[in-house]
């Protein structure tokens, strides 16, 4: 192909990729991940959000006048969600709601063999049943402990929360959202959200601690919180680092290749070498 050939197929293509970008732009389909900001400081404990996660999902919804849960801190169960607990604080009694975190490069997804835990092109991160091969590698490898497994079904399935996609899908919030009556909840795209968040920390810098739970933790995630007190009083892991979980086993990854066929290829050369010394060794002989 001539060079001037080359340049105008080139010019071509690429003129053709902005044009596509554009139109995607101004057509609103250039999309961003979607998240949830979560305000402890607004959040009172009614627990709606669990009642609304549970009826959009089908499970048992809680008795949450009666069934006196926010007496122990809870976890997600395959039954529940989502959960709201309650702090004993230097600033007072806190509650927070707990659910997945949606992260941006989920370990649960990463450690999917046969990637039925999927992150979809909007932000959720979501469980495929007709994929799974019950593996559960999820499980163990989720930082935050939140895929839990249907022990006692006789069809068990992967349950957590899926930022109630179908309802995205279909142009809603999620159901825990529209629920909350003192708007602790607030859906949107990441960037937009993290806007929200730095001007409330800016505008009532002694209402709020000057760090936003999950703008960099594993790499970042889609449900992010506020607080007035330090994440560790309200039972965070501070611990997690910056660093996407699937980064740490790329460079493994990356040598299974070598270890499969390039290694196997070497003792081959090798013993390949020692047979022709041997015939060498063996010709020279008087």
């Amino acid at each position: 192909m001539y060079r001037r050939e080359f340049l105008k197929i080139g010019a071509a293509a690429a003129l053709s990729l902005a044009t596509n970008e554009a139109g995607a732009e101004e057509n609103g389909r250039v999309e961003e991940f979607v998240g949830v900001l979560t305000d402890t400081t607004r959040c009172i404990g009614c627990r709606s959000c669990e009642r609304a996660c549970s009826l959009a999902h089908d499970l048992p919804a809680p008795d949450i006048e009666r069934d006196g849960a926010l007496a122990t801190v809870r976890d997600t169960t395959e039954k529940q969600l989502t959960v709201v607990n309650r702090f004993a604080t230097s600033k007072g009694e806190v509650f927070v709601k707990k659910q997945c975190m949606h992260c941006w490069q989920p370990a649960c997804g990463a450690a999917c063999l046969t990637n039925a835990m999927y992150k979809t092109r909007q932000g959720p991160v979501v469980w495929r049943s007709s994929k799974c091969m019950g593996c559960r590698f999820c499980m163990v490898s989720c930082p935050f402990s939140v895929p839990k497994f249907e022990y006692n079904e006789w069809n068990p399935k992967i349950q957590k929360c899926d930022m109630c996609a179908p309802r995205l899908a279909a142009g809603q919030h999620p159901a825990c959202v529209d629920a909350c009556p003192t708007d602790a909840l607030m859906f949107g795209s990441k960037r937009e959200l993290m806007e929200v968040a730095r001007v409330r920390v800016y505008s009532h810098p002694d209402r709020y601690v000057h760090k936003v739970y999950g703008e960099y933790e594993v790499g970042g995630t889609g449900w992010l919180y506020l607080s007035a007190v330090p994440f560790e009083e309200l039972g965070f892991r501070t611990d997690l680092g910056n660093t996407p979980y699937p980064e740490y086993t790329r460079n493994f990854l990356y040598g299974v290749p070598l270890a499969l066929f390039g290694l196997p290829a070497l003792l081959l050369g090798l013993s390949l070498l020692a047979h022709n010394d041997e015939n060498e060794l063996e010709d020279a002989e008087p």
